[in-house]
């Protein structure tokens, strides 16, 4: 989803309309906030049992925080869900039958037992419309009719400025309501001509920052936001076109990776249909065939006109596996299998672990791991046995530490090692980008000279990998280059390199370290009668209750809870609630482990 939001222009955020806003929407929300991606809301199951559009509006005021503009009504709900009633022309579209699956629908009048519903819905849609300009509010305010089209115009404004979110209604299954919806996407959400020049800076300088308008007279510029295997084709990478345009077998640069690549075919997919094109230009998503070196989040552009484009964040894994092929041929097969997948879910990670020799992968949560796995056994008939599944702890630091020396020498005949280093260690707070390191030179008067800064930096990252409490990756930390000294003959980026690791771990061990488990929001949906009994487990298992409400008869409770106490779970929530009660899951932070959990997991991880 990370993927798709980062090269969206605006989506359509779709609602249950019996659950409203659910846990995996929240994140997808916040996905979408931090990309500011307009939206528009469509509730959708109009015609389920339960179904309530006014509790799904309430929902994304109350869970979303964001500010929803009905411009329809539903007429009816479950079994008599009919039609809607459209709030910005004034009129009823009501679908008659179940011949042609909601192929068309009849303009009526509104139906009279909703017309003062329609009424005050429609007087809170002008009042919004207005006061989004100056003449339409001198114009409503003196009694004056807008326009359908200035209605349109003053919620598109609004829309693509993301201040509102106009929220649509209707059944997808049955086709009703989605016309109107595939119109609203036109009418309201930008079009690529809308969106803003893209960003980027000059490949090897951050600091340089360039534009590219959306335009096909720019040089041509893209963004490659996934990768998928097809069954012919091979490799499929998706690109966003940002910029210019090309023609299917030129060449290009990525620019992230510094390397020359040719565009093989060009596609516009239709669902799971290819269709081939020539060329490829600005405002469009194609799927390429032919890049070999391309990854998720790289920028490809024209060789005479480079670009490196924002690139895209992913979460690290929060539960790892061991993996181990049943034969020899699945050892072969598993390697492959593993590359694809990879190259395929930028959350999907792979490690070799450097004690036991197991190939250890890692993911999201237990059913993402389990797909995967899944995955390998039907697609790449890869055979192999699963181990217990392992949190993947982080550790940080609380105080900083300041002024930390650390002089590497080393004198074994003929030249020497020699470096020396002063530094800085602290906490990282509200980084950028949700970075969890970063790296500062202040080094004045040539102390350490230019060259062998990056080493010092890339000695740091290394230790970062491995904690100092129990092997776990170090996270949010601040390094301070303050000072050092080197010698003309024996320092090297080797020394310095080993000088800045060791630098790290030393001032890691004085700034109170500690270990970072990840916490799981988990919404736990129960009959009424079971409530105490949730609660109470949820409790056992370290959890945190965020929040208690009502929805279709049902209980809710939200809580946060570590993702060491639920593995398990869906069986003893069965148990305890006779199969009655259901639950979701989606990671939501790291936050500090207490003290009696800290010792189990540094034993456990020391063997002591």
């Amino acid at each position: 989803m990370e993927r798709s939001l980062r090269v969206l222009d605006g989506a359509v955020a779709v609602f249950d309309g019996k659950e409203g806003v659910e846990p995996q929407s929240e994140q997808v929300w916040r996905q979408a906030d931090k990309y500011d991606v307009p939206r528009i809301c469509f509730v959708n199951k109009m015609d389920k049992l339960g179904a309530d559009f006014y509790f799904t509006v309430q929902t994304i005021k109350d869970r979303l925080g964001a500010k929803p503009l009905v411009i329809q009504l539903p007429i009816g709900a479950e079994n008599d869900f009919e039609g809607i009633i459209d709030l910005v022309e004034m009129n009823a579209k009501v679908w008659r039958g179940e011949t042609k699956l909601g192929e068309s629908y009849e303009t009526v009048e509104i139906p009279a037992d909703l017309a003062d519903k329609a009424a005050e819905y429609r007087n809170e849609l002008l009042e919004t419309v207005a006061e989004s300009d100056e003449a339409l509010l001198e114009k409503y305010l003196g009694g004056e009719e807008l326009s359908i089209d200035e209605i349109k115009a003053g919620i598109r404004k609004l829309t693509v400025a993301s201040e509102l979110y106009p929220v649509l209604c209707g059944s997808a299954f049955k086709n009703k309501g989605v016309q109107p919806m595939l119109d609203a996407v036109i009418d309201y959400l930008p079009s690529p001509l809308d969106v803003e020049s893209v960003k980027g800076h000059v490949p090897g300088h951050e600091d340089q920052e360039i534009e590219r308008k959306p335009s096909t007279d720019e040089p041509f510029s893209a963004l490659a936001f996934k990768i998928a295997v097809h069954p012919f084709f091979g490799k499929l990478t998706y690109v966003r076109v940002y910029s210019g345009k090309i023609e299917s077998g030129a060449q290009v640069v990525n620019a992230t990776k510094g390397k020359k690549e040719r565009l093989g075919k060009l596609f516009q997919m239709h669902a799971n249909k290819e269709n081939p094109v020539e060329t490829a230009a600005a405002g469009h998503i194609y799927a390429v065939i032919g890049l070999k070196d391309t990854t998720t989040g790289d920028t490809l552009c024209d060789p005479n006109s480079q670009i490196v484009l924002e690139s895209m964040t992913f979460p690290d894994p929060v539960i790892e596996v061991a993996i181990e092929p049943k034969t020899k041929t699945d050892q072969e097969k598993l390697g492959t299998a593993i590359q694809k997948l990879a190259e395929e879910d930028p959350t999907f990670k792979v490690k070799l672990d450097q004690e036991t020799g197991q190939t250890v992968i890692g993911g999201m949560g237990e059913l993402h791991l389990d797909i995967l796995v899944d995955r390998m056994r039907r697609e790449f008939k890869v055979e192999a046995n699963v181990g217990k599944p392992q949190v993947a702890y982080r550790e940080t630091i609380r105080k900083k530490v300041e002024n930390v020396e650390f002089t590497h020498k080393k004198q074994t005949g003929g030249s020497g090692q020699f470096a020396k280093v002063i530094v800085t260690v602290e906490p990282l707070v509200d980084a950028e980008d949700g970075a969890t390191y970063e790296f500062e030179n202040k080094v004045t008067g040539g102390r350490v000279p230019r060259e062998y800064i990056p080493s010092v930096d890339a000695g740091a990252q290394d230790a970062m990998q491995y904690g100092i409490l129990a092997g776990y990756p170090l996270v949010n930390i601040k390094v301070t280059l303050l000072d050092g000294a080197y010698h003309d003959v024996d320092s090297s980026e080797m020394a310095f390199k080993i000088a800045g690791s060791q630098a790290l771990k030393k001032a890691a061990q004085a700034a109170q370290p500690v270990i970072l488990e990840p916490l799981m929001a988990v919404e736990v949906i129960t009959p009424e009668d079971y409530m105490g009994d949730v609660i109470g487990d949820l409790n056992s298992r370290r959890g945190q209750i965020q929040a208690m409400e009502e929805r279709s008869g049902a209980r809710v409770v939200k809580a946060q809870v570590p993702l060491s106490e639920m593995f398990g779970y869906v069986g003893d929530l069965r148990s305890k609630t006779q199969g009655r009660a259901n639950y979701s899951m989606v990671f939501d932070s790291y936050a500090e482990v207490p003290a009696n959990v800290s010792k189990e997991i540094i034993a456990k991880a020391t063997g002591e």
